[in-house]
């Protein structure tokens, strides 16, 4: 059973974390056998506000949740998620223990906070590009890709890119059929085919 962690946060954009959750739950759900076990962490709050004043209970805190196997860093509003220390260090010591880290959308903005990326080639939401290239100069920000893969590092575009990137994480870590399936399931045009 892979564990799959997505880390959610006040003012997270939704579909950076719902879209990854279903791709996962939904392959799961269509698998003959049991292959992901998809859970959302937050840092310590018992109910989280998502954009848009959505509401969620993660299933994990920080210091409480399971072997994590893939850790999913989600985007939005990120800036307070950028000075709480607790939580950055807690990515880079995830970032030791994992098989793959990912991010959707400005999540990358957070792996770079904590040093998971220093010069590594990534992409985020077209709108951040600028400024992540400016905050942290060294990175290889790619333009107009729906997600990058450099290593056990795969960084995607804004918000529904999330979808493509976790299909084709779907793709690594069961397979290519699996996920051909699980876009067909959900009735989506994956880009990764």
């Amino acid at each position: 059973m892979i564990n799959i962690g997505i880390y959610i946060y006040n003012n997270a954009e939704v579909l950076d974390f719902s879209g990854p959750f279903e791709v996962f739950t939904t392959a799961e759900r269509i698998s003959e056998k049991p292959v992901f076990n998809t859970f959302l962490i937050n840092q310590n709050d018992r109910i989280v506000k998502a954009r848009s004043n959505f509401k969620l209970i993660p299933d994990y805190q920080i210091n409480n949740h399971p072997k994590i196997d893939l850790l999913i860093i989600v985007g939005g509003d990120h800036t307070n998620e950028l000075n709480k220390k607790q939580v950055t260090d807690w990515i880079l010591d995830q970032s030791t223990k994992v098989q793959i880290v990912a991010s959707v959308c400005t999540g990358v903005f957070l792996l770079a906070k904590a040093g998971v990326i220093y010069d590594h080639e990534v992409t985020t939401h077209w709108e951040d590009i600028n400024d992540l290239q400016i905050q942290y100069p060294k990175l290889r920000v790619k333009q107009d890709v729906r997600w990058v893969e450099q290593g056990k590092i795969i960084t995607s575009g804004g918000i529904s890119a999330g979808i493509d990137m976790s299909l084709h994480l779907v793709k690594l870590m069961s397979s290519h059929q699996h996920a051909i399936a699980t876009a067909k399931q959900m009735e989506f045009c994956w880009s990764g085919l």
